[in-house]
């Protein structure tokens, strides 16, 4: 891969594979309500919600978010839990966490206003170079480029990258530059986005229908899906959790409250935890709760068992209703717990895994 990505095509190519991918966007971009929009806050909403999850699962989101909070003010004024159960299923918790605190300091150091210098807005919680590209450049037609993985893979295929993207993030943030449109630049990167999601696939590249197949090194060589090229994945590893669902005399449940750092921070869970090597569930959930909470609980029968993938590991949880026996609870190794009847249940923001173990309650009842 040549140092400088000018020397890749010359000017007059750039220029060609610029106004190919606009032409073809007039024709074929996808319309989203982020796009009839120039406000940074909606446009910047658009950008976190999108972050590892697909359009068609942030649409009814991005309504009900905007509806609920229609300015970084409402937003920042808001309760954390409220803003939590707002993104309740959309996976990835920091990004409403990060959203919330950004929101926050945009109200407090900027008055209320998004700002329009990069500086400021990468220095914002949760906002890295490929968010603040998308963010400036939709709303201010700043020309900032952006790198996110559609668009690598494509900057891969079409240079023939022959090392993993991993490797070359610089010279890759360099040609996204070097492509970027300095006109339009709100118009390209929603474009050469849209070519990745909708043509430049991962797996099965419509490679007939692209504008640059004219210019792909990839595409030419005749091997488009091998690029970009892979690196070996160690497997991902799996962890049993017993989890308890803990009934007092007054027919309530205990929930509690996940510190603010880590995993899903902020959001209510059903007590438990790792099974250890040779443990039993049972044995698991007794030895957690008076670990978490201090209490004594009698271990009861199997409710449901759930399999759920992160990012790094995979889990099971292995479900049980529980008694609770004895003991005050406290929470030693969470921010705060609650006794709740299972129609509160509702109200509390609770992970993906951790609202299948509610449904399957309110079945059994």
């Amino acid at each position: 891969m040549p140092t400088n990505l000018l020397s890749f095509s010359g000017l007059s190519q750039v220029e060609e594979l610029r106004r190919s991918l606009l032409d073809w966007y007039d024709r074929q971009g996808r319309d989203l309500p982020w796009r009839h929009t120039t406000d940074p806050y909606a446009i910047w909403v658009s950008e976190i919600m999108l972050q590892q999850t697909q359009v068609k699962t942030v649409l009814p989101y991005y309504d009900r978010w905007l509806a609920k909070f229609p300015t970084i003010e409402t937003l920042a004024n808001a309760d954390q839990q409220t803003v939590l159960k707002a993104w309740e299923g959309l996976g990835y918790y920091a990004r409403a966490r990060n959203l919330h605190r950004a929101a926050q300091v945009i109200r407090d150091r900027h008055g209320g206003v998004f700002p329009q210098d990069y500086e400021a807005t990468i220095a914002l919680p949760g906002i890295g170079a490929t968010t603040a590209g998308g963010i400036l450049s939709a709303a201010f037609n700043q020309p900032v480029p952006i790198l996110d993985g559609n668009v690598k893979r494509i900057l891969a295929r079409l240079v023939a990258l022959p090392r993993p993207v991993r490797l070359a993030l610089p010279q890759l943030w360099q040609l996204s530059q070097t492509l970027l449109d300095p006109q339009e630049p709100r118009r390209f990167n929603q474009a050469i986005m849209d070519l990745g999601a909708t043509c430049c696939l991962p797996k099965t590249p419509t490679c007939p229908q692209c504008p640059w197949k004219f210019a792909c090194t990839a595409y030419n060589l005749g091997v488009p899906a091998e690029f970009p090229m892979r690196e070996e994945k160690a497997p991902l590893p799996h962890k049993r959790i017993g989890v308890a669902v803990i009934w007092n005399d007054h027919q309530q449940i205990l929930i509690d409250r996940r510190p603010q750092s880590g995993l899903l921070g902020g959001l209510w869970e059903f007590p438990g935890g790792k099974v250890e090597p040779g443990e039993t569930i049972e044995a698991c959930i007794r030895r957690e709760i008076q670990e978490e909470l201090g209490i004594e609980v009698a271990v009861g029968p199997h409710l449901i068992t759930i399999d759920h993938a992160y990012t790094h590991f995979k889990v099971t949880l292995e479900v049980h209703y529980c008694t609770y026996l004895s003991g005050e609870p406290q929470p030693l190794e969470c921010d705060e717990i609650r006794w709740v009847t299972i129609q509160e249940l509702e109200q509390f923001p609770f992970p993906k895994a951790n609202v299948d173990i509610i449904k399957a309650i309110q079945e059994r009842g």
